[in-house]
């Protein structure tokens, strides 16, 4: 079972279990992750799912839509090079181990 760690904007980290095939945002709704409120449910509309990726797992998960990339660009939060939408990475057994800082609230 694939571990994603989210780490809150004080630093604290979290380590959910996440079963292959959820995203980021589907397993930190499951397990009351502060910061991540996934309020359209992953339908790409809303990104209150924002999180920063750690570099050494951009590669690892996926390619970047035009929907997403458009969100990320309103978001309320800070965009960086490694943002993404936590809807939209989905955990692989290869993403055991997944870091993620969750943005400080706006």
């Amino acid at each position: 079972m694939p571990q994603v760690v989210y780490v809150d904007p004080s630093g604290f980290r979290r380590s959910v279990d996440a079963d292959a095939g959820d995203t980021v945002m589907t397993a930190a709704v499951r397990n009351g992750v502060p910061g991540i409120v996934g309020e359209c449910g992953g339908h790409i509309s809303c990104a209150t799912c924002h999180v920063w990726l750690r570099p050494e797992y951009v590669d690892l998960s996926g390619e970047i839509g035009d929907m997403e990339e458009d969100l990320l660009d309103l978001g309320v939060a800070e965009r960086r090079q490694t943002s993404r939408l936590g809807c939209q990475v989905v955990i692989t057994d290869e993403l055991d181990g997944l870091t993620v800082d969750v943005p400080p609230p706006a």
